[in-house]
């Protein structure tokens, strides 16, 4: 008899006996919610003035969409935060540069124009941060494997082989990025007007724990002078 033919009942066997214990372990009880993962998500990571640049972009574009489908028009005006940080002042002029470029009048000064805000937000854990999950590359082997389902051993053992060099594909992407870290930034763009939002846009970025003081407030020293 093949011995692939008699790996797959095997096989079968095995998912079915670990289905079994999830339903089992499904029909206990437990006095608080279980923990789980949530569905596996890509946040990138803000490591340069070059990706504010791509931030401003981004929201550049997805708001000016938004005011087309609202049919709103008119003149804007790019607020900056009261206590601007250096993110806070550079994304200003990234801002106003690429609403100039898209062709909308950008005003210096408020007056009748609908103003465009950000707010933004440093978050920080101290939980630990896994360094690496499943990404892309591996997911969409395993889904693809999934789809074509076991076959012989020998396909099985190939197939075993293609998850593994997607796992390590994506092990070297995210080592490229730097990985996770404990600080992320909340930013938050607004058009409003009339009393109403408008337009509204949330986005979260991981930050190198380095750049963090790019993103805080620092109030001026203020030197005294002691007489003799």
């Amino acid at each position: 008899m093949d011995k692939g033919a008699t790996l797959i009942p095997k096989t079968l066997k095995q998912m079915a006996i670990g289905a079994g214990a999830v339903l089992l372990v499904g029909c206990a009880s437990s006095p608080i919610p279980v923990s789980a993962n949530f569905p596996l998500t890509v946040e990138p990571k803000v490591r340069s003035a070059g990706h504010w640049a791509l931030l401003s972009n981004d929201v550049v574009k997805q708001t000016l969409e938004s005011l087309g489908k609202l049919g709103v028009s008119g003149n804007l005006y790019v607020a900056q935060p009261a206590n601007a940080t250096a993110f806070d002042k550079a994304f200003q002029n990234f801002l106003i540069t690429d609403l100039v470029k898209s062709g909308r009048v950008v005003q210096q000064e408020p007056g009748q124009a609908l103003e465009v805000s950000y707010q933004t937000q440093v978050v920080r854990h101290n939980s630990p941060r896994p360094h690496f999950v499943p990404g892309r590359l591996t997911m969409i082997t395993a889904g693809l494997y999934a789809a074509y389902g076991l076959g012989t051993a020998a396909e099985g053992a190939k197939m075993a082989g293609g998850l593994v060099a997607a796992a390590g594909a994506d092990y070297i992407l995210s080592e490229s990025s730097g990985g996770p870290t404990h600080t992320e930034l909340i930013l938050t763009t607004t058009i409003a007007s009339g009393g109403r939002y408008l337009v509204r846009k949330t986005d979260v970025y991981y930050v190198e724990e380095a750049d963090t003081t790019l993103l805080q407030y620092r109030a001026p020293q203020v030197m005294k002078v002691v007489g003799p």
